[in-house]
């Protein structure tokens, strides 16, 4: 489903390089459920933006489903995110205009499709179905944070990108987050890959990759 081969990220700072990731060569199997963990500025978040086509490396290949994404422009990319991405962020990344039925219905409406009964459907799954026609300023961050994700299954994605999907949340909440993401990639199949901090959710993983200094140091359960 996904393979990065020496992806190497080197930013130009004050006059000088700063190596983010450095020769980073990983598989992740379809259906498979992936921690990656390590300290703040390990290179967690760089990694994961460009296992998602969001950058182009430096060096290196990412391959998404077949699709070698560093070969292809940004329009290409954004094609393939849309196609076969889902994405669940810290600080959620709803429109805050929007009903919850209406931000998950959003993905569908880009590729011109209604998927209003695919919203509906999603919400009951998460719970949610009672809280529809809320905007997120009326949802608790659990529940905005359960649409968010309601909203990244709603393309029936190939992969599922989450970034520190608990970081906002208490720990009860957090837990509640924690089992839905489980529940979702064994019941669905979805592949699924997340950047935390939170050891009770890198626990719930099948496989941990541990990064320091733009290294993967760690890799239980590959």
């Amino acid at each position: 489903m996904l393979a990065c081969e020496s992806l190497t990220q080197i930013y130009r700072a004050a006059g000088r390089d700063l190596m983010v990731l450095n020769d980073i060569s990983l598989r992740v199997e379809p259906g498979g459920f992936v921690a990656v963990t390590g300290p703040s500025g390990s290179g967690k978040t760089t990694l994961l933006g460009l296992l998602a086509g969001l950058d182009r490396p430096t060096r290196g290949r990412v391959t998404l489903d077949g699709q070698d994404l560093t070969a292809l422009d940004e329009d290409g990319r954004a094609r393939v995110r849309r196609e076969k991405v889902g994405f669940v962020f810290q600080t959620f990344q709803l429109i805050p205009t929007l009903t919850a039925r209406e931000n998950v219905r959003v993905p569908a409406e880009l590729r011109g499709a209604d998927g209003a009964a695919d919203a509906d459907r999603l919400l009951e799954r998460v719970g949610l179905a009672d809280r529809a026609h809320h905007y997120p300023a009326q949802l608790s961050g659990g529940e905005q944070q359960r649409v968010a994700i309601a909203r990244a299954f709603a393309n029936r994605p190939k992969i599922v990108f989450a970034d520190e999907p608990t970081g906002n949340l208490d720990q009860r909440t957090g837990a509640g987050i924690i089992e839905l993401l489980a529940e979702l990639n064994r019941d669905l199949g979805t592949t699924l890959v997340l950047v935390t901090h939170d050891p009770d959710l890198a626990a719930r993983a099948r496989r941990i990759i541990r990064l320091a200094d733009g290294r993967v140091v760690g890799d239980s359960g590959a």
